[in-house]
């Protein structure tokens, strides 16, 4: 390679790095990471399986979800509607419960607007993710990623399928997260897939119990850096605000639920994720026991509910 090619990629590579270090940081967070910190938290695990919400009744479900971010959310005949209308919003809904592999389907539209970020992501306590990412100055597209223990030192994760309007058209964007494989689907049809072991032998895999969260913000904020601004589209201009996303339906399905998780040691590997059948404070829950190799569960197994729940719809689109 030329010295004068080497010099045209480097600010390239420079600027995309930039933005998906700033991407991790906008979506990744948690107040106690169990592979670093003993004595976490439990995390409160989905047991109404498979579980759903049609937002457009005009209702939250405050037993499911928290508004975690600033800016606008009103629920309407639209769905839950999360506004941004001004620089340090983030309209962002997040589940009060994680799920520990399983299906995950959002009905929705994207909102507009140049540098405007309409996102759908899991993530758990010790930085595992999986996303998606609408850019609103590109109505034709998704982006998915995923993130492994918070791991941002390797940029090859994202990728970008063609979806036709995806601000004015509702569409299905679903996750499946199985042990072995993720799958990311668009109105029933795959437009990704990730094996386990193509994820740094499975290190980088996303594997630990993971709440959902909903939202959007200003990847083209004026202060963000050049790197985040160059990949949310250019720079957002508030005045052309509001800027709004519609979700319309949720479903979810968790493929090992229980009524909490907790960490056996620091790998952060999903075989030392141990499930508990009931939510006593003192320490002294029934322990139902740790993942295994195949798939099955340890002591103490209770019916689990494996198939996955795909809502009516899954196969479709239609306009707003």
């Amino acid at each position: 390679m030329g010295n004068d090619t080497l010099s045209l990629l480097l600010p390239r590579l420079f600027l995309v790095l930039s933005a998906l270090v700033a991407l991790a940081a906008a979506q990744s967070g948690t107040d106690c990471n169990p592979i670093k910190t003993s004595g976490c938290p439990l995390d409160i695990g989905l047991t109404n399986n498979p579980y759903g919400v049609d937002f457009t009744k005009g209702t939250m479900d405050q037993a499911s979800w928290t508004s975690v971010g600033a800016g606008s959310v009103i629920y309407t005949s639209q769905g839950a509607v999360l506004t941004l209308s001004k620089k340090g919003d983030a309209p962002t809904i997040s589940t009060n419960w994680y799920i520990f592999f399983g299906r995950v389907e959002v009905l929705m539209r994207a909102a507009p607007g140049t540098g405007i970020i309409s996102s759908v992501v899991l993530g758990s306590d010790d930085g595992d993710e999986i996303d998606w990412e609408l850019i609103g100055g590109n109505n034709d597209e998704v982006q998915t990623n995923y993130f492994g223990k918070g791991n941002v030192t390797l940029y090859n994760r994202g990728g970008n399928s063609a979806v036709h309007d995806v601000q004015g058209t509702r569409h299905n964007y679903t996750i499946d997260w199985q042990i072995g494989q993720l799958t990311w689907y668009v109105d029933g049809k795959t437009v990704r897939t990730l094996k386990e072991e193509d994820a740094v032998g499975g290190l980088n895999y996303p594997q630990t119990p993971m709440k959902l969260r909903i939202g959007s913000w200003a990847g083209g904020d004026p202060d963000n850096a050049p790197g985040t601004i160059a990949w949310a589209g250019g720079v957002t201009d508030y005045t052309k605000g509001p800027f709004t996303m519609y979700v319309e339906r949720v479903s979810v399905t968790n493929r090992y639920p229980a009524a909490s998780y907790s960490y056996g040691d620091m790998s952060g590997n999903w075989d030392s994720i141990v499930l508990k059948k009931d939510d006593a404070a003192d320490g002294n829950q029934s322990k139902e026991g740790i993942v295994k190799k195949d798939g099955s569960r340890g002591v103490a197994s209770a019916t689990n509910s494996t198939s996955s729940s795909s809502s009516s719809s899954s196969s479709s689109s239609s306009s707003s």
